[in-house]
């Protein structure tokens, strides 16, 4: 799947007709050749799309309302090549439904200062057009992203590329439909939440599928698929095989690769797009029954592979992180790092390189390895599973990422990301599961504090390429509340920034 091949953005520029029709048809030229310049840069993974001048009220609301109408625009960029009356704007403003970034630039570099003269001036008044615009946008509280340079500058291209990948993702959670198979983990806050807001504000659909369904599916596989699957299996990954001895694997093995062609075709057939499970209802309950029909161990290797492909995926019907990842996924695509779901699980004190491990049961995406995944069986001891279980078992890469979640309120939601680092952690030849090691930023004493004063969760959507400024601009499309956690977070000033951030969305909600 390539998360951009089907969408665009559209690029509209503002103009008039006070300076005549000549003016306009210089305006659409420049504008075409930045369009086609920024298209040819490979910065930018999202293609643009030019829709031409907009001269008058008509044009702009006309063009606006085909933005929000077009499944395939992720988002405009406005840019006011000579003075635009922002008047003329407000009504398509109004009519606009699609992310919005204002690009503040000009077609030539510098002034040609032996050539200037009034015509130029008249022509090249994007320093004029575009605080113009500005201000309608911050009256109209218009939430955008407003990006200032020089169109040909790879750096400032870069921050266009950042609202685009953000852009994208938004689009994709209006399509997203995660299926719960099972529930929420029992009296577990955290994972929980109010699905019908969820949905309203960030577009996600989350659903109940009950696991007696998908166990319908599972009967249906056959062997011969079985086998296939399993070929791929050893062609992908280093096959080890441990104390369950032969036998135990390749069953365990088999029946692993018989929940993930089950998955899929649920997944498949219901257009779903990110999925969670419960430990504590994968089937029938007694393994030992005759009339048996469920899973008879955690499906982690299906999560796991799943995930790789851009499904979502939380543990425990954690459907605001499987929602989250999948649009982890969407942004990122074509970086080369890697992301995965993670939970926080146990903490290493060792002075300024205290760390906390990340893994899960089973459920770790192998995009995050640093070599080549074991496939492994091992005894899980937990939930009503208690068997040998397949897995993939690797470490993650070393190096810079972000672990990014979403709570719930009660009145908003609330985007937290953290940057951490990755360390290498020492052998763990008992702990045979997929894991991270990191550090949280600054340190692991202010970090682990601000994250738990912030309400952040166990789980977190992870990533090595996807950092703080792709989750802001996520969030501001979003209309949800972002706190960040990096270098120069302190405890002080962070809380208070969650008090402003409180009496914000109070006021914000009450003036609504």
């Amino acid at each position: 799947m390539k998360a951009f091949e089907n969408i665009e953005l559209w690029w509209v520029t503002g103009a008039q007709l006070l300076y005549g029709g000549d003016a306009v048809v210089k305006v659409d030229a420049h504008s075409k050749e930045m369009v086609e310049g920024l298209n040819a840069s490979g910065i930018i993974p999202v293609k643009i799309i030019y829709k031409g001048t907009a001269n008058s009220s008509n044009e702009v609301e006309e063009v606006m309302k085909a933005a929000s109408n077009d499944k395939k625009c992720a988002g405009v960029i406005t840019w006011m090549h000579t003075f635009s009356p922002a008047k003329m704007w407000i009504k398509g403003l109004q009519a606009l439904h699609k992310p919005l970034l204002h690009f503040h630039t000009q077609y030539n570099a510098e002034i040609p200062w032996a050539d200037i003269d009034m015509d130029f001036m008249n022509l090249n008044q994007s320093a004029h057009g575009d605080i113009e615009f500005g201000h309608i946008c911050t009256r109209m509280r218009v939430q955008r992203k407003v990006v200032a340079g020089y169109w040909k500058v790879p750096a400032v291209q870069e921050k266009i590329a950042v609202w685009a990948r953000a852009a994208a993702a938004a689009l994709d959670a209006h399509d997203v439909l995660c299926l719960m198979f099972g529930m929420n983990m029992n009296n577990v806050a955290v994972t929980d939440g109010d699905r019908v807001e969820y949905e309203q504000r960030l577009g996600y659909h989350v659903d109940y599928y009950p696991v007696s369904k998908l166990m319908t599916y599972l009967a249906k596989v056959t062997d011969e698929e079985t086998d296939a699957l399993v070929e791929e299996y050893k062609k992908l990954y280093t096959i080890k095989i441990d104390e369950t001895g032969e036998t135990v694997y390749w069953k365990k093995v088999r029946n692993a690769a018989k929940a993930e062609i089950a998955i899929r075709r649920v997944l498949k057939d219901k257009g779903a797009t990110a999925f969670t499970t419960n430990f504590d209802d994968l089937g029938d309950v007694d393994i030992n029954t005759p009339d048996f029909l469920g899973f008879d161990q955690i499906p982690g290797l299906a999560s796991q592979r799943l995930m790789a492909e851009g499904i979502g995926f939380g543990a425990e019907g954690d459907w605001k992180t499987a929602c989250l990842y999948r649009s982890l996924w969407v942004m990122s695509q074509g970086l080369p790092k890697g992301s995965s779901f993670l939970e926080d699980y146990t903490l290493n004190f060792a002075g300024d390189r205290s760390s906390c491990l990340q893994s899960h049961m089973l459920e770790v995406c192998p995009l995050i390895a640093s070599d080549k995944p074991k496939l492994e069986v091992h005894f899980l001891g937990i939930g009503i599973r208690k068997q040998p279980t397949a897995r993939l078992v690797f470490t993650s890469k070393t190096g810079a990422g972000t672990k990014a979640t979403v709570v719930d309120l009660g009145n908003r939601f609330r985007l937290i990301v953290q940057d951490v680092e990755c360390i290498e952690p020492k052998p763990m030849p008992k702990l045979p599961v997929a894991s991270a090691l990191w550090v949280p930023q600054p340190s692991f004493e202010i970090g682990a504090s601000a994250w738990i004063l912030a309400g952040g969760t166990h789980h977190s959507a992870f990533s090595y390429d996807i950092d703080a400024q792709y989750w802001e601009d996520f969030a501001e499309i979003a209309g949800i509340e972002y706190a960040h956690i990096g270098k120069e977070t302190t405890i002080p000033e962070f809380k208070q920034q969650l008090r402003n951030n409180e009496v914000y969305f109070m006021l914000n909600k009450a003036l609504k």
